[in-house]
């Protein structure tokens, strides 16, 4: 027991120590593993640049502080948009302090960010500069023992409980991907709805029948239902179909074939569907809804960035919801996807199709359309081959079906 407490005090004594280092900037910060993400070469590319010269004045948000210090529960988006007009220009801000900040995703509370401004470009360290204009190499902290765990500190992209439920909810799916699903074949008692507590028989076909594979972990199943077709608003094409969520259940026993004998005396294979649990319920579920796997739980951080070239396209729907106009943090669904190169993180800037007039100080009363105008920021974080999930991070007018997403740059 000794020798287990003496190592369990030397574990909290290297957090202690690395965090020590962190703030001081004396060691590259530790690898944490939910927020070692890689960062592309161009955006590595752009930071370097801006290490060189710094940010021009032009592009700090009008309100800059000349010094901020980063609290519990900011974001990088939050605090890109505090120093820069375009919170999506991460990338800049992390080539502001390029030399104190190794890595982009390793910012954590208390740390105090200073913004110099010299010969018309603007730079951002996490130490202040003296008065001959070079930084002090010296910040004073007070020794003191961090039993958190470094991981949970360091600071996340944005806030991901915006995100993580549609993470699980929404499926897109082809045309065949739920007809082929297992499906839920009858309940208990003769039911006719489910919900969470329920026992119910399920069975699939071929590839997708539900077995007992021993010496594995009870498998957890997601169920669906009403594969709703997603239509490009421009072309008319069938992109995808969205299946509704409706809740979530585990396999009790696989399915399988027992020997009896029937009324007439003869033998028979009977066949014994699956018996699974309902453990969640969004909605009741009933006989028909089908069955995908509950895939792997995954720690994600989104890197907001600009997709690399030209972005031309659509918001498809706007999910589980009936109104039309999507607010601030709904989730829609985008007419572009793996196909069309975009990737998780990717932003793209929503606009307003500008209205069709007459030009009423012409006699000749010619037709005019007004410019497009943006009205806000999304960021994709799910994607698929020819649609994408897209989180609403700013807007102004509402964001609905048809509007148009271009590149933000």
């Amino acid at each position: 027991m000794q020798r287990n407490m003496t190592k369990h005090m030397m574990a909290k004594a290297k957090v202690a120590i690395a965090a020590m280092a962190v703030l001081t900037g004396t060691v590259a910060a530790p690898t944490v593993s939910a927020q070692n993400l890689s960062v592309t070469p161009g955006q590595k590319a752009t930071a370097a640049q801006v290490a060189q010269a710094g940010v021009p004045l032009s592009e700090l948000a009008a309100n800059a502080p000349d010094n901020y210090t980063v609290q519990r529960g900011d974001t990088l988006w939050a605090i890109s948009g505090v120093f820069l007009k375009s919170a999506w220009r991460w990338p800049e801000l992390w080539g502001m302090n390029l030399v104190d900040i190794k890595n982009p995703h390793l910012i954590y509370p208390g740390q105090k960010l200073y913004l110099e401004k010299k010969d018309g470009n603007a730079t951002l360290r996490t130490q202040q500069s003296t008065a001959d204009g070079a930084p002090t190499d010296t910040v004073r902290v007070s020794p003191r023992i961090r039993y958190e765990s470094l991981a949970s500190d360091a600071l996340p992209t944005l806030k991901s409980h915006l995100i993580e439920p549609f993470l699980a909810e929404p499926v897109i799916v082809d045309e065949n991907g739920l007809k082929f699903a297992p499906r839920i074949v009858a309940a208990q008692e003769g039911r006719v709805l489910l919900s969470r507590g329920d026992r119910a028989y399920a069975r699939g076909q071929g590839d997708s029948a539900l077995r007992d594979e021993p010496g594995q972990k009870q498998k957890t199943y997601r169920i669906f239902r009403n594969a709703t077709p997603l239509k490009d608003p421009v072309t008319g094409e069938v992109l995808g179909y969205e299946a509704q969520y409706v809740g979530k259940a585990l396999l009790v026993r696989g399915e399988a074939t027992q020997e009896s004998t029937g009324k007439d005396g003869k033998p028979r294979t009977d066949i014994v569907p699956a018996t699974i649990d309902i453990v969640a319920a969004k909605e009741e579920m009933r006989v028909g809804d089908r069955l995908l796997p509950e895939p792997e739980r995954q720690l994600l951080s989104y890197i907001p960035r600009a997709p690399q070239g030209k972005v031309d396209g659509r918001i498809v729907s706007v999910y589980g919801s009936a109104v039309v106009n999507a607010a601030q943090n709904q989730v829609v669904v985008i007419n572009r996807g793996t196909r069309d190169g975009l990737e998780s993180g990717h932003v793209m800037a929503i606009l307003k199709d500008g209205a069709r007039l007459v030009d009423k100080t012409d006699a000749a009363r010619i037709e005019m359309k007004l410019p497009d105008e943006r009205k806000g920021l999304l960021m994709v974080f799910r994607t698929f081959e020819k649609l994408s999930y897209a989180l609403i991070l700013e807007i102004t007018d509402g964001a609905k079906v048809g509007d148009r997403l271009v590149n933000p740059r």
